[in-house]
C-alpha cells in the first residue's frame, strides 16, 4: 500500500539517501565497540595491542599441514550441509570426553562457519517477534545485535565484580517476563573471565526449567580454565534437551581465521537450525573441517601449552594491575582480564582514549559490554610476556598522570 505521503502526481516520492533504504534494525544497530579501537590502533607505531580476543600463536604445524595436504589432493568440494560425518562423530567424543555430554553426530551436531554462525542460527530458529533473550551483561557484544536482527528483544541481567562476575539465580528471576523464551550464557566470560561452577549452575538450571527457557550456551572458552575445570551448562540434570551447546576451534586452538564452529542440541533444534544454514552457507569449508579434525584428533598437546602460556600471563597482568593501584577480579577462565578504573575520574571510553592516544596501548572500553561494563577495562592477556610488562608500565603511567590531576 502507498503511503499517502508519498504520492506526488501518481509518482511515488524518492527516499532522501541510500540509508532510507536500509532496514530499521540494520539502521539502529552500532558498529563494533571493540572493532573500533582495534581500527584506532591499526597503523600506529609502538602500538600494544590488548584489545582484540586473538590467540598470539600460529595454528599448530600439524594442523595447517593437513588442511595443505588436503587441498593437494583435490578435496575442494562441498560437504554434507551439516559437516562431515568424521568431523561430527570426533566432536561428540571430545565432548563425551571431556565435558561428559553426549550428542548423536548424525542428529545433534552441526558444524558452522565459526562458532558466531551458530549463535546466530539458534537465534533465528528460536525467535518470534517480541520474544525476550536474557542476556548476562557484562557479555561478548554480538548477542544483543544479533538478538534485535532477529527481531527479539535483548534484556540485560547485570552481574557484579563482588559475585565474581557469576550469575545469580536472584538476578535471573528478577529479569524474567512472560514474554521471556531464551537464555544466553557466556561462561567462561568475555570480557570478565568469569566462569561457572557445578555449584554455580544448580540455581540456574532450577530458574530456567522453572520458567520453560530455551538456553544457548556459548562455550567457546570451555578449554581455557585455570584452576577448575570447565562445567557445561548442557552436563547438568536435565538441562541437555533444553540447551544449544556452541562453541568452535578459534580460542583453544588458535584457529580463529579459519572460521569453524559448531552447535550441538536437541534434534529438532539442530534440524531448524540446519535449514537456515542450507540457504545461507551451504557449509563450512572442506579445509577448515579436516584441520579441526586433525585438531580434535592430535592437537591436545599443544591446546595445554597454550593454556599454560595463558596462565602465566594472566598471573602477571592481574598482579600489574593490582601493583599500579587498579582493582582486578581474578579470571578464571578466556584470556581476559577486567580492572577497574572507577574513581580516576574519567569513564571507560575517556581511560580507553586517553590510554591510546597518550601512550600508544589500546584496550576496550567496558561499557560497550553492558551494564555492569562501566568503570572497567577489557584487556587481553594473550600476547606476549614483554608486551604485557610494558603495558602494564604504560598504564600505570596514566593512572598516575590521572591521580595527580
Amino acid at each position: 500500500m502507498i503511503k499517502d505521503e508519498e504520492k506526488q502526481t501518481g509518482t511515488l516520492t524518492r527516499r532522501a539517501s541510500m540509508a532510507d533504504y536500509l532496514s530499521p534494525q540494520v539502521r539502529s544497530i552500532k558498529p563494533s565497540g571493540i572493532r573500533r579501537f582495534f581500527d584506532l590502533a591499526s597503523g600506529r607505531k609502538d602500538i600494544i595491542t590488548l584489545g582484540v580476543g586473538e590467540p598470539d600463536f600460529v595454528t599448530p604445524w600439524h594442523v595447517r599441514e593437513a588442511s595443505v595436504y588436503a587441498l593437494e589432493m583435490g578435496k575442494t568440494q562441498y560437504t554434507s550441509n551439516a559437516g562431515t560425518p568424521e568431523l561430527r562423530e570426533e566432536i561428540g567424543i571430545y565432548l563425551k570426553r571431556e565435558f561428559d555430554v553426549a550428542y548423536d553426530p548424525a542428529k545433534e551436531v552441526l558444524v558452522t562457519v565459526g562458532g558466531s554462525e551458530a549463535i546466530d542460527l539458534a537465534l533465528r530458529a528460536l525467535i518470534s517477534p517480541g520474544d525476550e533473550i536474557l542476556v548476562p551483561e557484562p557479555c561478548y557484544i554480538s548477542y544483543s545485535p544479533i538478538t534485535a536482527l532477529s527481531g527479539g528483544v535483548p534484556v540485560g541481567v547485570e552481574t557484579f565484580a563482588k559475585d565474581q562476575f557469576k550469575l545469580t539465580a536472584e538476578s535471573l528471576k528478577a529479569s524474567i517476563t512472560p514474554r521471556s523464551k531464551v537464555l544466553i550464557l557466556c561462561y567462561p566470560s568475555n570480557p570478565t573471565g568469569g566462569i561457572m561452577t557445578y555449584e554455580d549452575w544448580m540455581p540456574i538450571a532450577k530458574v530456567v526449567e522453572e520458567h520453560d527457557l530455551i538456553v544457548i550456551s556459548d562455550e567457546i572458552y570451555a578449554e581455557l580454565t585455570y584452576g577448575s575445570k570447565h562445567v557445561s551448562f548442557a552436563s547438568l540434570p536435565g538441562m541437555k534437551d533444553r540447551t544449544i551447546l556452541v562453541s568452535g576451534f578459534s580460542k583453544a586452538f588458535a584457529m580463529t581465521g579459519w572460521r569453524i564452529g559448531y552447535a550441538c542440541g536437541h534434534p529438532e533444534l539442530i534440524s531448524a537450525m540446519l535449514k537456515i544454514h542450507q540457504y545461507t552457507v551451504m557449509c563450512a569449508s572442506n579445509m577448515a573441517q579436516i584441520a579441526a579434525l586433525e585438531a580434535l584428533r592430535n592437537g591436545m598437546d599443544e591446546k595445554n601449552r597454550m593454556v599454560e602460556s595463558y596462565n602465566q600471563r594472566r598471573r602477571l597482568i592481574v598482579q600489574g594491575f593490582r601493583d599500579i593501584g587498579l582493582q582486578c577480579h581474578e579470571p578464571q577462565g578466556a584470556f581476559y582480564a577486567f580492572p577497574s578504573i572507577a574513581g580516576l575520574g574519567v569513564t571507560s571510553e575517556e581511560f580507553a582514549t586517553g590510554l591510546l592516544n597518550e601512550h600508544n596501548v589500546a584496550a576496550v572500553p567496558g561499557d560497550v559490554f553492558g551494564l555492569g561494563g562501566e568503570g572497567h577495562l577489557r584487556c587481553s592477556y594473550a600476547t606476549s610476556v614483554t608486551l604485557i610488562t610494558e603495558a602494564i608500565d604504560r598504564i600505570g603511567q596514566y593512572v598516575r598522570k590521572l591521580k595527580e590531576n
